[in-house]
């Protein structure tokens, strides 16, 4: 661990940067700007800190990809909120503007150190009644940034100068916060003079009312079906959501400490808009990684529960054509915007939970291009939306009485490098208080049975549930009565 600068070197950095803002400013003729400080700490979990960082009610972030990279964040320095077709090139400006215009110290830390903007994308790029759903994007800069990979961890505040916030309020915020940390760590640890609390625990929480959706979803499934058989659609992501009344509130944090469990494989994430709503998750899936200039994306696509034969996945026919129809489309994508993909010859299994999938991994060199404006050619993939893409997202519109808001859209973040890491947010649920909403869907391609589909989507509704304590008899149960949470 990088040893942490006395408190005189970091006001010494802060006061600098704040010179080179306050130049900077005077070139441009416009405000003094953002100042970010960053300060390594000694090794705690981001994941039981986040609540240390801020207000409850305040925006709140996780990215949980432990062992690799995983960040908490809180507060908004800066934001962007909008729809329309043009979210993901404005996106892209917002990020590199708001990263661009940051006094920083000379020297920015290691990779995981960096500033990022967060981004959480909906599913289409406006709701279909304004200001009733997602903004097609949200883009935060946080105000406090707390970031570990391997023994490594950081914390970063970023305020905008202005007012009585200088150079030594912004240094001693970061400091006490750094100390504070550091404190709350040793008492969760058992090592400081406190005693830690209980152990963190979702507990048995009951469900007073599940939504029915069966009925409706077989519906639409035999639908979606004529399409298909018929030659309209290639394929079509048919998805159900199912709301649930729970007994008492489920705190969001103490759910994703246990999927950090059960979902090792996954990366878990939290966007908390505000204390009374939050959209959290454990995706297996990556829309597009980007490092030092050499991009990595996922066709995921093909399911069936862990503990059957998996080799069966393999050698299913319907499960092989609906793979291979999401490697194709994202392979032609990447060569159309002038890429040259590569891919392995054969899909491998991967186990996420409780479930095992197709898994295929494209990778490219993108070079200097923005990244941002690529996403949007890839989203959505065939293994959430279908082909024809923009027939098939018409069908959606018009089969699935829901919005899907967040559902099956781009997550994650873009740091000052330019390198990004965006993730489907599938395996996801939206949390209002005891009011839980989760969303699952299942490819359709000739060949699909609809008792199948059926049963797909309800073993993806248990996932995130595993870590309840559900009542016998639990309304969450496959079209077969076989229980799958």
């Amino acid at each position: 661990m990088q040893a942490p600068p006395s408190f005189p070197d970091l006001l010494a950095e802060a006061s600098a940067a704040v010179l080179r803002l306050e130049a900077a400013a005077a070139r441009r003729d416009d405000d003094q700007g953002v100042l970010s400080l960053a300060l390594p700490l000694a090794p705690v979990d981001p994941l039981q800190l986040l609540p240390e960082l801020g207000d409850p009610d305040d925006f709140r972030f996780l990215w949980d990809g432990a062992p690799g990279l995983c960040l908490a964040a809180a507060g908004r320095c800066q934001h962007l909120e909008l729809s329309g077709p043009r979210r993901f090139s404005l996106a892209q400006r917002f990020s590199h503007l708001a990263l661009e215009r940051l006094g920083t110290a000379g020297d920015p830390g290691p990779a995981l150190a960096r500033p990022r903007v967060l981004l959480a994308f909906a599913f289409f790029d406006s709701p279909l009644i304004p200001g009733a759903g997602a903004a097609g994007v949200e883009a935060v800069l946080p105000r406090w940034q707390l970031s570990r990979q391997g023994s490594h961890c950081w914390l970063r505040l970023q305020r905008p100068l202005g007012g009585s916030v200088g150079a030594r309020r912004v240094a001693e915020e970061l400091w006490e916060m750094a100390r504070r940390l550091e404190r709350r760590a040793l008492i969760l640890r058992g090592e400081g003079d406190e005693r830690p609390g209980p152990a963190p625990s979702v507990p048995g929480i009951g469900i007073r009312h599940a939504s029915p959706w069966h009925a409706g979803y077989r519906l639409a499934v035999e639908r979606a079906l004529e399409l298909v058989e018929g030659g309209e659609l290639r394929k079509l992501v048919l998805a159900v959501r199912q709301e649930l009344l729970l007994d008492d509130d489920l705190d969001p944090l103490r759910l994703l400490a246990h999927l950090r469990r059960s979902q090792p494989g996954s990366c878990r994430f939290l966007w908390q808009r505000s204390g009374r709503e939050a959209l959290l998750g454990a995706s297996p899936e990556r829309l597009l990684t980007l490092r030092q200039g050499q991009l990595r994306s996922d066709a995921l696509a093909g399911t069936t529960p862990r503990g059957a034969d998996a080799a069966q996945l393999l050698q299913s026919a319907k499960d092989r054509h609906e793979h291979d129809l999401v490697v194709e489309t994202i392979c032609a994508v990447l060569t159309r915007a002038g890429l040259t993909p590569r891919r392995p010859r054969h899909p491998r299994l991967a186990r996420h939970g409780s479930l095992v999938h197709l898994h295929t991994p494209i990778t490219a060199s993108l070079g200097s291009r923005p990244p941002l404006p690529l996403a949007e050619l890839l989203h959505p993939t065939p293994a959430v939306a279908g082909l024809p893409r923009r027939e098939a997202m018409g069908w959606l519109r018009s089969l699935e009485p829901f919005e899907r808001g967040n559902y099956a859209a781009p997550i994650g973040w873009i740091d000052s490098r330019g390198d990004v890491d965006l993730r489907v947010a599938i395996r996801s649920g939206t949390l209002r208080g005891r009011r839980l909403e989760l969303t699952a869907g299942a490819g359709l391609v000739p060949g699909s049975q609809p008792e199948r589909e059926l049963q797909e989507v309800a073993l993806k509704l248990g996932v995130l549930l595993q870590q309840l304590n559900l009542p016998a008899g639990s309304p969450l149960q496959s079209p077969g009565n076989r229980a799958i949470v």
